[in-house]
């Protein structure tokens, strides 16, 4: 029997795919299923983002208001002397107490009261319905000039020279008043030192209120 010289068209039909097969690359694995994200866990109460934390008002603290620059020969900040009480407490933009004249018109003062062991040591004088004077007895506050509390006679008389006038204290045995007017005389700056010629406090503000000894005795 002769055996034909091609094979059917079937037969060549599958070699070539078989061929095609065997050369073909092999396919790459499918990536893998991503497992689902855990649930994130929620921030013990001690942990929370700044932004949940009240602002220091919003908790009842009473911070100091008083920089460099603030207190001056016009008065405080926006506040200048003849504002009334309410302009006064917009300008602090904290509490002063709510202290109020003896008698209508009557001299008393607004001041931020003690939190816990911090005494703010300023005060501001209201009388006749209006402000005028400020006193310190804090080292931290700075009068317009530079004087301080704690400051001796001759570092006033140097940070003020030629504008001092010099007083015995009505009181205090030894003691001195260190008056520094201002350029227009419209306020002044007064210091009071104790007996070995050390600021303990100053007040400045306008005049007959500025020159009171004893405050709004």
């Amino acid at each position: 029997m002769n055996i034909p010289r091609t094979l059917p068209a079937l037969a060549v039909l599958a070699l070539s795919l078989a061929a095609c097969q065997r050369e073909a690359p092999p396919a790459e694995p499918l990536p893998a299923a991503s497992a689902p994200a855990a649930p994130a866990e929620a921030a013990p109460p001690g942990d929370r983002p700044d932004a949940a934390v009240p602002p220091p008002d919003a908790m009842g603290t009473n911070l100091p208001q008083v920089v460099d620059g603030v207190v001056t020969f016009e008065g405080f900040g926006p506040a200048t002397f003849g504002s009334d009480a309410e302009q006064l407490r917009m300008a602090w933009g904290n509490d002063l107490g709510d202290a109020q004249p003896s008698e209508p018109g009557g001299c008393y003062y607004l001041a931020p009261p003690d939190v816990g062991t911090t005494r703010y040591g300023i005060g501001f004088m209201i009388e006749g319905n209006h402000f005028s004077r400020i006193d310190v007895s804090n080292d931290g506050y700075t009068a317009p000039g530079g004087g301080k509390v704690g400051m001796d006679r001759a570092e006033i008389e140097r940070l003020y020279a030629g504008r001092v006038e010099a007083a015995p204290h009505k009181y205090v045995e030894g003691a001195q008043t260190l008056r520094v007017a201002d350029g227009d005389g419209k306020s002044a700056l007064v210091f009071e030192t104790d007996a070995d010629g050390n600021v303990t406090t100053w007040r400045i503000g306008v005049p007959p209120q500025v020159d009171y000894v004893e405050r709004c005795g």
